[in-house]
């Protein structure tokens, strides 16, 4: 008989905004609402989980990752923020599916490279909205959901 290959399943993208945080300090940590929310996303149960978790070089982003990197044995990567492409490039070179933990005012760029499509700004109290891209379709979800 004639045997192909299947064909590879679409890229997988997370990306998230870092969890609440203690507003008017320049590098903030989460606040214990936001660290409640770091538990849930920990547990996470819905579809599959990361193989690859980046976040930036902020507290806020790397303690929002650091109870599910725990739960998954990974090691997150830490990139600088202000070179989206140069994270894009590295993203791609990484295990599937990848959590990218960014900020309110590079997650849209992070999801529009990835994508091919912008989603709405993120408002300054809006956190806990996850992006899961799967080649170029893209669908909420929320933390702890």
């Amino acid at each position: 008989g004639c045997f192909t290959a299947p064909l590879q399943a679409p890229s997988s993208f997370y990306v998230m905004r870092h969890l609440n945080t203690v507003p008017g300090t320049p590098d903030p940590d989460l606040t214990p609402e936001g660290q409640r929310q770091a538990q849930l996303l920990a547990n996470w149960t819905a579809g599959e989980p990361p193989a690859t978790i980046f976040v930036s070089n902020t507290r806020r982003a790397q303690q929002t990752a650091a109870p599910l990197a725990a739960r998954l044995g990974i090691t997150p990567i830490i990139y600088n923020p202000a070179d989206t492409a140069g994270l894009i490039s590295d993203v791609m070179k990484e295990p599937h599916p990848v959590l990218i933990v960014g900020h309110s005012n590079t997650v849209p760029d992070i999801v529009q490279a990835l994508a091919g499509v912008r989603p709405a700004p993120i408002a300054h109290d809006q956190f806990g909205d996850i992006w899961h891209i799967r080649g170029r379709s893209v669908a909420m979800r929320r933390v702890g959901s």
